[in-house]
C-alpha cells in the first residue's frame, strides 16, 4: 500500500477558506506609523496608545531567541498585524455575516454554546465578531467581554492587570504582542462565585500573510472557580502566518481555574504564544493543552505559585508531522511553602516531525515542604522522527520532594504483532496504540474537544500509516 503524504490529508472543516475580504487591513510591516494607525482604528485611550508605542521600542531592542526552533523565515515586513473583518460585534448569531457564520457553524461553535457552555466569544482575524453570556452569570456579577470593550468599560481593572503578569520585556514576541494586540477575552469572576458551566473563546485566522494577536485576561477572585476553554484554527496558505497571543491569568486565594486549549493551526503558522498564571494562597491552577498543526510552535505555559499551599497541574500533548517543529513545555515557580506542581506531558512525532519538551521548575529558598513531579513521554511512529526532552530544574532548598521522569520510545513491533494476531489490521493496531497513549490527555478535555483531538489524531495518522 502506498503512503499518503500529509499534504494530501483533507483537514476537513479546518481548511475552509473564505475570500480574503475585510473592512480594513493594515499595511504590512511594523513601524511607529503602523502602531499609531492600529491605535486610531481601535480608538484606544491615551494610556493604551502609549503602551503600544513603548512595547514597539522594547520589541526593536530585543533579539530573536537562539535556543529553540529556527525563526529566520519570519519577516515582519511581510505580515499584516491588524485585519478588521466585514462584521461588527454582535450578541445575535443571525447578525453575523453569512460566510463567517458558516465557518463557525462548521466548527461547531453555536451547537456547543447551546449544549454545554455558559458563554461564547468568537474572533475572526483581528476582531471578536460574536459574544454572549447566559443571564444567570450576569446576575452573579460575572463579567465576560471582548478585551476592547473591557478597556473602555472597566479601565481601572484592566489597567491594573494588563501585561503585569506577562511584562513586555519577557521576550521579543511578548513585546510584539503589546504593540499590536487586538481582540481576545476579559473575564472577571467575583469572590465566591462558582461558574459550573465553562466559558469558551474561539480564535479563527482567515486572512493570509497576517497575524493574530488576541489578548486574554482572566481574574478569578477569592474562593471563586471557573473553567475556560480556548480553541484556535486556521486554513493552510503557502506563506507564513503568525500567531502571538497572550494569556494572563490571576487566580486569587482559595480560587480555582482550569484553562483548556486545543490549538489546531495550519502547517504554515508560526505559533509563538505566551501564557502565564499567578496563583494565590491555597488556590489551584490547571492547564490542559493539545498542540496540533503549526509549522513551528514555541509555547510554555507558566504558573507562579505565590501563595502558601498553591497548586498547579499541567496536562498536555503535542503531535508533530512532516515539516513541523513543536517546541512546547511548561514552567513553574514555587515562591511559597507547601506549594505543589504536577506535570504530565506527552508528544507524538511522525514522518520526520520534531517534538521537544522544554521545561523549567524553580523551587525558591522559602518554598519549604513543596512538591513537584514531572513526567514527559514521547512516542515516535517511525525511524526519521525526532523527540527531545530538555528539562531545567533549579531547587534552592533541601526540604522538598521532587521527581522528574522521561520516557522516549517507538511503536512496539511486538505490541503491533499481538494486536494483529487478535484480528486487527496493522493500521488499526497502530492507531489503537496511539489513541491509548493520548487517552490520559483526552479524558481531561471537555467532551467536544476530546472528540476533536481524536479526530485530529485520526487525520494525522492517515498520513503516517500505510
Amino acid at each position: 500500500m502506498s503512503k499518503t503524504n500529509i499534504e494530501e490529508i483533507n483537514r476537513n472543516i479546518y481548511d475552509i477558506k473564505n475570500k480574503d475580504e475585510y473592512d480594513f487591513k493594515i499595511k504590512k510591516g511594523l513601524t511607529k506609523e503602523i502602531i499609531n494607525e492600529i491605535s486610531n482604528q481601535k480608538n484606544d485611550p491615551d494610556w493604551m496608545r502609549e503602551f503600544r508605542l513603548n512595547a514597539l521600542e522594547v520589541y526593536n531592542k530585543l533579539e530573536l531567541p537562539t535556543w529553540g526552533p529556527d525563526l529566520s523565515e519570519l519577516n515582519m515586513d511581510e505580515i499584516a498585524t491588524y485585519v478588521r473583518p466585514k462584521s461588527k460585534m454582535t450578541g445575535n448569531w443571525d447578525d453575523v455575516p453569512e460566510d463567517i457564520k458558516n465557518t463557525f457553524d462548521k466548527l461547531g461553535i453555536p451547537d456547543a454554546e447551546k449544549t454545554s457552555l455558559a458563554g461564547v466569544g468568537a474572533q475572526y482575524d483581528s476582531e471578536v465578531v460574536y459574544h454572549s453570556m447566559k443571564n444567570e452569570l450576569l446576575q452573579q456579577g460575572v463579567i465576560y467581554l471582548d478585551m476592547e470593550t473591557a478597556v473602555r468599560e472597566y479601565p481601572d481593572i484592566v489597567k491594573a492587570h494588563f501585561m503585569k503578569c506577562v511584562p513586555v520585556h519577557d521576550h521579543k514576541f511578548v513585546a510584539l504582542h503589546g504593540a499590536v494586540w487586538s481582540g481576545g477575552s476579559f473575564v472577571y469572576v467575583p469572590k465566591g462565585v462558582k461558574v459550573d458551566i465553562p466559558l469558551q473563546s474561539y480564535f479563527r485566522l482567515n486572512s493570509p500573510e497576517s497575524g493574530q494577536f488576541e489578548h486574554t485576561l482572566i481574574i478569578v477572585d477569592e474562593g471563586a472557580s471557573l473553567h475556560f476553554i480556548e480553541g484556535c484554527s486556521a486554513p493552510k496558505y503557502n506563506k507564513v502566518n503568525l500567531h502571538a497571543g497572550c494569556v494572563e491569568l490571576y487566580v486569587k486565594d482559595n480560587a480555582y481555574l482550569r484553562y483548556s486549549t486545543i490549538e489546531n493551526w495550519s502547517k504554515n503558522m508560526l505559533n509563538l504564544n505566551t501564557k502565564k498564571a499567578i496563583v494565590g494562597k491555597n488556590a489551584k491552577m490547571e492547564w490542559v493543552s493539545g498542540s496540533f498543526g503549526s509549522k513551528i510552535s514555541m509555547l510554555y505555559p507558566m504558573s507562579i505559585l505565590n501563595g502558601e499551599g498553591a497548586k498547579t497541574e499541567f496536562t498536555g500533548i503535542s503531535f508533530a508531522g512532516k515539516g513541523q517543529n513543536l517546541d512546547n513545555g511548561f514552567k513553574v515557580v514555587h515562591n511559597s511553602p507547601n506549594t505543589s506542581s504536577l506535570v504530565n506531558a506527552k508528544s507524538i512525532s511522525k514522518n520526520g516531525g520534531k517534538c521537544t519538551y522544554r521545561s523549567q521548575v524553580k523551587i525558591m529558598e522559602n518554598a519549604k515542604n513543596s512538591k513537584s513531579s514531572v513526567s514527559c513521554e514521547s512516542l515516535m511512529l517511525d525511524d526519521i522522527s525526532i523527540s527531545d526532552t530538555i528539562p531545567t530544574n533549579e531547587i534552592r532548598t533541601d526540604e522538598v520532594e521532587f521527581s522528574h521522569e522521561a520516557k522516549i520510545g517507538k511503536l512496539s513491533d511486538k505490541t503491533i504483532f499481538y494486536l494483529m494476531s487478535r484480528g486487527l489490521s496493522e493500521e488499526d493496531a497502530k492507531a489503537m496504540i496511539v489513541r491509548g497513549f493520548a487517552h490520559p490527555i483526552a479524558k481531561e478535555l471537555p467532551v467536544e474537544y476530546a472528540v476533536e483531538m481524536n479526530n485530529l489524531i485520526n487525520l494525522e495518522l492517515e498520513g503516517a500509516i500505510g
